[in-house]
């Protein structure tokens, strides 16, 4: 009921920048080559290759639940029927841990972050593309795998051996 042709338009390009992760790897690489600190980077890109590997590979294909788009097809999709199972959003999942990696090391990207994942979030549901149990699957699941990810990127920039690495190249430039 919330539907209208303009803001249609809008929460498809919401939805099209979680496709396959885009935004989130593109924003990752981006700062791994921008941001002095690499904490922000390397925590992102791990949550995303949890994302990879937990939800899309393994949990998806384990649970197979269906889609509601695929339950109820007299609702007509106005994004591509995804062909992948429904239980957890893997957008969501993608959007929480990347936004809460970034959010834990920098508070200012990390809001612009979050807001970004809540607009993911509410673009699947939009679309009918998922369950609501579907994207709270994947706000609990991002966020445990974020604070994993944030632990192993603290203490692996944490230890001797990477101060040692990370001092020799700074003394080679």
């Amino acid at each position: 009921s919330i539907h209208n042709p303009i803001l249609d338009k809008i929460v498809v390009v919401i939805t099209s920048l979680g496709n396959a992760g885009i935004f989130w790897i593109l924003l990752t690489l981006v700062m791994l080559i921008v941001c002095k600190d690499k904490k922000v980077a390397w925590t992102s890109a791990l949550a995303l290759l949890f994302s990879l590997l937990v939800i899309n590979i393994f949990l998806k294909n384990t649970v197979m639940r269906a889609r509601p788009c695929w339950i109820d097809d007299t609702i007509p999709l106005l994004v591509k029927n995804p062909k992948d199972y429904s239980f957890p959003s893997g957008h969501t999942f993608s959007s929480v841990a990347a936004a809460i990696g970034i959010w834990h090391w920098n508070r200012k990207w990390g809001i612009a972050a979050v807001v970004t994942a809540i607009l993911m979030m509410f673009s699947r549901l939009y679309f009918y593309v998922h369950y609501p149990t579907d994207i709270l699957g994947g706000i609990l699941l991002g966020t445990v795998l974020a604070l994993l990810s944030i632990q192993i990127v603290e203490k692996t920039l944490a230890s001797a051996r990477w101060k040692n690495w990370r001092n020799k190249r700074r003394d080679e430039r």
